[in-house]
Formats: structure tokens, C-alpha cells, sequence
């Protein structure tokens, strides 16, 4: 299966890992762009200042939708952030959609989080992995 991880920067490492286990597992595997070098910064303000102008200048939202098109599914990285327990961002939440859309399936590393649209998530009908890469199918 071809699987598209989404997520936040913040979880640069994370994403690496699961390419690794996902990859051993016979998956292919797309990171978003930049990802290994997110993994190397050394701090949040550094991605999220990297992160807003690599959106704009590569079209980054644009060019994950064609990825997302071509795959099979996608994973959302969703772990502790903000202070929120399985947070989905943003753009993850566009990338949820733009995989409901065209009937890609859809995983979630971690339940869906306590956040104000919860709704619009759990209509999407995500598959959850409680943090399980080996559910995937």
C-alpha cells in the first residue's frame, strides 16, 4: 500500500521512524518535504518559521494534495501538542479531508483528539491505530 504520513513538523522524527517501520512492513512510504531536515532542527520556533515559508514558496499544501491523490491512504502522526492529547493541526485536518474526498483510506496514529472538530473527524471515518503501524491494511 502507498501511504502518505501527515502530521505536524513537530513530529518530523516520528514520521522518519514510522517510514522505517512501515517500509519493513512492505509499505511505500511518502514523507512530506523537508521532513529529515525538520527532524535535525533544534527547536519549535525554528520549524514553525521554516515551515510557514516553505508552504508558500514550494506550494507545499498544493503539491501534498497531488501525493495524497496518487497514494493509497494516509497516516496522521497525531501525538501531544499545544497541550492537547492527539492533536490534529490544521493542515493534517485539510489533508483528512482532501483523503475523504477521494476516497482514500484514512488512519490515525492516536484517537481522534478532544478538539472543537471532533465532528468533522469522526464523519470522516478514520481508522485508529492506538499507536499500532502493524493495523495498517
Amino acid at each position: 500500500m502507498k501511504i502518505v504520513i501527515c502530521g505536524s513538523m513537530t513530529f518530523a522524527k516520528q514520521m522518519v521512524e514510522a517510514e522505517k517501520e512501515l517500509s519493513q512492513l512492505g509499505h511505500e512510504v511518502v514523507l512530506p518535504r523537508f521532513t529529515l531536515e525538520y527532524a535535525e532542527m533544534a527547536t519549535l520556533e525554528q520549524m514553525h518559521n521554516e515551515s510557514a515559508a516553505n508552504k508558500v514558496k514550494y506550494g507545499l499544501i498544493k503539491e501534498y494534495f497531488e501525493e495524497i491523490k496518487q497514494g493509497d491512504a494516509i497516516l496522521v502522526l497525531n501525538g501531544e501538542r499545544h497541550g492537547v492529547p492527539n492533536y490534529v493541526g490544521g493542515n493534517s485536518f485539510l489533508e483528512m479531508a482532501f483523503a475523504r474526498v477521494l476516497n482514500k483510506k484514512i488512519f490515525l496514529l492516536n484517537p481522534i483528539p478532544e478538539m472543537g472538530y471532533k465532528d468533522e473527524m469522526l464523519a470522516m471515518q478514520p481508522s485508529i491505530l492506538n499507536g499500532d503501524l502493524s493495523k495498517i491494511n
